[in-house]
């Protein structure tokens, strides 16, 4: 009797091994406003995560990784484009972020992540809020998705906002995009996370035979908060919690969907938020934990953000990663984990994270410069950080006479300034400013650039 058992064998060692060969899938899951105490596993009583804290189980926890702006627009861009938002314009002299009323958005001469994976092979869907431009030019579909389903903007820019204010008038109704077209005129953002979680899901379950990449950008926890049903009223948080918990949900959802396609193992995960929390939001604004200021500062809480990451097989379990990490290294970091290529012909500010994931190095980012705007308020290198000025939540800016300096490992909290006690590393600091201001290339900012009624409205607020 013949046996087929050889050639089954043979053929289940040709299916391995190509499944080892493809690329691996990438799933970036970036919120809005969620703060560094803001998941269990990073200390919040009160708010459970255990989905997103599994993320961080098996693979690791990163304690110091940053954003590369503290507010919505500028983060997005440096994630997407690697590189300090200053460099590409994704700046304002006044205004932070775009909005519904803005005429840029950031220019098609970036290369994005999405379209880097794009050209080595990678389908590339967004699911969630891009921010970087709402009209055509600027959508995600312009800037290599293949897919896109979401807000272009933030969640309270609508004129039919609880929020009262002489911007509102410039705003409309809060509409959803697929592609470049309206498909809901006004979302009910009680059932967002379900609906954005489906077309994830969707998208997964269409892509599952390749390569995928996956930015999945929610528009919570930033205001104002909604959750569906099922979560409002769950947790001893308040709607804030709520909130997050059905996030963790739908990271749970995705996590699962990747099982089921026997997806896991081959799938980069990565959870982090775009800046520190809207600390001036009351109860409905989230928590920087021990960290000083929130969104809009350049202290720790305003651009220190919780972030796991997880490639089971391949980043071992189990790490608490304490080195330096920011957005943009993430870009680099997976472009080249999807085998594509980095970009030589610009600066770019992001390293390549893997091996420090791996456990192969110690570190591959030393240096980090914190902007507000488009001015350079404060720099890290190593522990030291050293504030040529600060700004608390978008107001209140201190211009100091001398650098006010902190050892950000025995004090992450900024309380304890200690320039005077070291003047040599008060000196390598400056040093390192003067090199960094010297190389970079002046670009026209853009999101000043708006219509001629959101310019009279401004004027009239002393913009």
């Amino acid at each position: 009797m013949r046996t087929f058992a050889p050639i089954f064998f043979l053929i289940l060692l040709s299916l391995t091994a190509q499944a080892q060969e493809r690329p691996p899938n990438i799933v970036v899951v970036f919120t809005d406003d969620l703060g560094y105490g803001d998941l269990s596993s990073f200390g919040h009583p009160t708010i459970r995560t255990p989905h997103i804290d599994g993320i961080g189980r098996r693979g690791a926890k990163l304690t110091s990784f940053y954003v590369g702006a503290n507010v919505c627009s500028p983060s997005r861009a440096a994630l997407l484009t690697g590189r300090l938002p200053v460099r590409s314009g994704m700046v304002g002299e006044k205004l932070g972020v775009l909005f519904p009323f803005s005429t840029g958005g950031m220019p098609q001469t970036e290369v994005t992540l999405a379209e880097a994976l794009r050209d080595a092979g990678y389908a590339t869907g967004m699911v969630g809020k891009w921010h970087l431009g709402h009209l055509p030019d600027y959508l995600p579909t312009r800037h290599g998705f293949d897919y896109y389903y979401g807000i272009p903007y933030s969640n309270d820019m609508r004129s039919n906002s609880d929020s009262e204010g002489p911007l509102k008038q410039l705003y409309s109704t809060l509409y959803m995009l697929e592609g470049e077209n309206v498909v809901i005129e006004d979302v009910d953002q009680h059932q967002l996370t379900i609906d954005y979680t489906e077309k994830v899901l969707d998208y997964i379950d269409d892509h599952r035979q390749e390569p995928f990449f996956m930015y999945y950008a929610p528009n919570f926890p930033h205001v104002p908060l909604y959750a569906s049903e099922a979560f409002e009223g769950s947790t001893r948080r308040g709607l804030y919690g709520d909130v997050v918990e059905e996030l963790d949900w739908s990271v749970g959802q995705i996590l699962d969907r990747l099982r089921q396609h026997g997806l896991e193992e081959n799938t980069i995960v990565v959870f982090t938020s775009d800046n520190g929390p809207w600390t001036t939001q009351d109860e409905e604004g989230g928590s920087a934990g021990l960290l000083r200021g929130g969104k809009g500062s350049c202290w720790e809480g305003g651009m220190r953000v919780p972030a796991v990451v997880q490639w089971p097989g391949t980043i071992p379990g189990d790490q608490i990663i304490q080195s330096l990490g920011t957005t943009m290294d993430l870009y680099t970091t997976l472009i080249k984990a999807g085998g594509g290529r980095v970009p030589t012909d610009r600066p770019v500010d992001g390293n390549d994270l893997m091996p420090v994931w791996k456990g192969e190095q110690e570190e591959a980012t030393e240096t980090l410069f914190y902007y507000h705007l488009d001015q350079l308020y404060a720099v890290r290198s190593g522990p030291w950080k050293m504030h040529l000025k600060s700004i608390e939540s978008y107001s209140n800016v201190t211009l100091y006479t001398r650098p006010q300096l902190y050892h950000l490992d025995h004090d992450p909290s900024e309380q304890y300034e200690v320039s005077a006690r070291h003047g040599d590393v008060v000196r390598r600091l400056r040093e390192l400013v003067r090199q960094h201001e010297e190389e970079m290339e002046e670009v026209r900012p853009i999101f000043d650039d708006i219509n001629d009624p959101a310019r009279a409205v401004l004027s009239q607020l002393g913009f």
